[in-house]
């Protein structure tokens, strides 16, 4: 008899009929005389709704008070599948992040995993329970709940089959695995049949909302399988496993969300550099591609996550009031495929699109596995379906 995890994401939980096709879905693995672990997302859109709800009563809310409020999403799925597959006279019980023994470092919002006790879930399995476990949460060392980040029950699921040994991890959503790019901007995106672990985490590093990143480096560092698959059809999905040897283009993704902020403050000195550096590390805004020169001014510009957007302005209003800052909505495409960088008829060609174009390069970023662009504009999706028909 096999252990396995099955993760449904929130489009598969998203109300009661979904929840039938879900459940179907665990009972035929069941039925297959599996032990089965499952890790639910929020029903469709809740976390957004709670997210948004939330800064109708402040701009930036209290982090801690914001992992309350986000776990109960998860806690709805679980509570509401556990209900119907008792109904259909399958043994289930639900569990949320601490009763699941999860604990996590004290981060809000970002938390990580650092250790699992299996003991309750375990108990329930050999009890014949399918164990359905709250994504996205745990608990910390002071007994408050965390969350793990948007995305963050994929990796609820593969640290999960890591800690009980698991076989497999499915990660069940609503499309039916990986793609060269996204399909919904370049209808002739293919899907492919397997990646590596290192090809996967960097196109999810570079924004692709196919699986949290930290799920991949678990499942590298254990072994685990991914196999990525859609709630709404049988067709074959995309696993992710062991390194495969070759060279070529697997993935190109398109990141839209990042906004090029430039500072100039009047005068010129090193330390204020560091200030800025050393603000947004303790506010937790994740910036990256810094230059820093001097023209009798300092001139300071680096890039941001447009979901960081709220808190940097708020950090120029209460401790940066002194700079004149711009903002720029820009894009960074990744070419991902492990040895890319052994081939340098790619590079070749992505400049002559470039050139074609008439782009400019703000950064260049080239190691084994990537080849990462960040122009100084927001690209059109036609520049994507250049790439795309020129490389793949």
């Amino acid at each position: 008899m096999d252990t396995i995890v099955l993760k449904f994401g929130g489009s598969s939980v998203a109300d009661n009929l979904k929840l039938n096709v879900v459940a179907k879905k665990i009972i035929d693995f069941y039925n297959e005389n599996n032990k089965i672990v499952v890790v639910v997302s929020a029903q469709g859109k809740t976390t957004d709704k709670l997210i948004k709800e939330a800064k109708e009563l402040s701009n930036i809310p209290n982090d801690r008070e914001m992992d309350v409020l986000l776990s109960t999403g998860e806690q709805i799925s679980m509570s509401k599948l556990s209900i119907l597959l008792n109904r259909l006279d399958y043994k289930s019980i639900s569990l949320t992040g601490w009763q699941a023994g999860i604990y996590t470092n004290s981060l809000n919002q970002n938390a990580k995993i650092e250790n699992i006790d299996t003991t309750r879930i375990i108990t329930e399995l050999n009890n014949d329970n399918i164990v359905i476990v709250a994504g996205f949460q745990g608990i910390n060392e002071k007994s408050d709940i965390t969350t793990l980040g948007r995305g963050g029950s994929d990796t609820t699921a593969v640290a999960i089959a890591a800690a009980i040994n698991a076989k497999h991890c499915y990660i069940f959503s609503d499309v039916d695995g990986v793609y060269t790019t996204d399909p919904n901007k370049i209808t002739i995106a293919k899907k492919l049949e397997t990646l590596s672990y290192e090809e996967m985490l960097e196109i999810a590093n570079e924004g692709a909302k196919v699986l949290h990143n930290r799920c991949i480096e678990v499942g590298q560092k254990y072994n685990i399988p991914i196999i990525t698959k859609s709630t709404f059809n049988n067709k074959q999905g995309t696993t992710i496993q062991e390194k495969i040897e070759d060279t070529k283009v697997k993935s190109i993704v398109k990141n839209d969300d990042i906004i090029y902020v430039s500072m100039r403050y009047e005068t010129y000195s090193p330390e204020i550099f560091n200030r800025l550096v050393d603000l947004l590390l303790k506010k937790q805004i994740g910036a990256n591609y810094f230059q820093n020169y001097s023209n009798h001014y300092t001139n300071i510009n680096f890039a941001i996550k447009s979901t960081v957007l709220d808190k940097f302005q708020n950090l120029l209003e209460d401790e940066l009031k002194s700079f004149e800052t711009t903002y720029t909505n820009i894009s960074r495409v990744s070419i991902i495929g492990h040895g890319i960088m052994n081939d340098d008829s790619i590079l070749e060609k992505i400049m002559k699109i470039v050139e074609l174009n008439q782009l400019e390069i703000l950064n260049l970023e080239i190691n084994e596995s990537k080849i990462a662009i960040l122009f100084s504009k927001k690209l059109s999706n036609n520049i994507l379906e250049q790439l795309h028909k020129t490389l793949i």
